[in-house]
């Protein structure tokens, strides 16, 4: 019996393929004046941007991809299903609230914030301590994964405040948080429960 439905397969592979795909289209559509080293995402998601409508429209299927993900993910525990909802929430909060052409926006920084800390705890809440886990679902995976997340939004936030390559590091840790229910998720269809012990003839 399979952990979880095969098309969850679909839902968490497509989630790092259309985010990955929409920030490089919109890019395109921008051109030279944006700089992928330096400025964010959500700049060619901002009100007046060339490529906005691909960029939005690639937040919103990152949330539907990722809410589909934590419905069909039953082998996680709830909370981790929980937490990467919230992320597919957040995910499409921050198409719906874009950030300002110029300047800051509270609202939009603190939407992607909430995201980006629902989607770095969920594999540590989805863990599974049991004996007969799913790699990517026991303790020690997991945890790593959650670390890495977190070290490298760690990493986003002093780029950011420095005016460093603060594009980079928000590429790399969105990448891995929209990648990271795939790895799950592969790692629960290639898990087989071990058959229970034969019971032993009666005498």
């Amino acid at each position: 019996m399979l952990l979880v439905p095969r098309w969850v397969l679909f839902s968490s592979g497509c989630a790092p393929v259309l985010l990955i795909a929409g920030w490089m289209i919109a890019a395109s559509l921008e051109g030279p004046g944006y700089d992928p080293v330096t400025q964010t995402i959500s700049v060619l998601a901002a009100y007046g941007a060339s490529g906005s409508w691909v960029m939005n429209g690639a937040f919103l299927a990152l949330g539907v991809c990722h809410l589909l993900t934590a419905w069909g993910l039953r082998a996680a525990a709830a909370a981790g299903r929980v937490a990467l909802a919230g992320g597919g929430v957040a995910a499409v909060l921050v198409a719906l609230i874009p950030a300002p052409g110029s300047g800051g926006s509270l609202r939009h920084g603190s939407v992607a914030a909430v995201g980006f800390a629902f989607l770095a705890l969920w594999p540590l809440l989805a863990a599974d301590g049991s004996d007969g886990a799913p790699w990517a679902l026991r303790p020690v995976p997991a945890s790593a994964a959650t670390t890495v997340m977190a070290v490298g939004a760690a990493w986003f936030m002093l780029e950011l405040h420095r005016q460093g390559v603060a594009g980079v590091a928000e590429r790399l840790v969105t990448a891995l948080q929209s990648f990271w229910p795939f790895v799950v998720v592969t790692s629960c269809l290639r898990h087989r429960r071990s058959p229970p012990d034969a019971c032993p003839d009666e005498a």
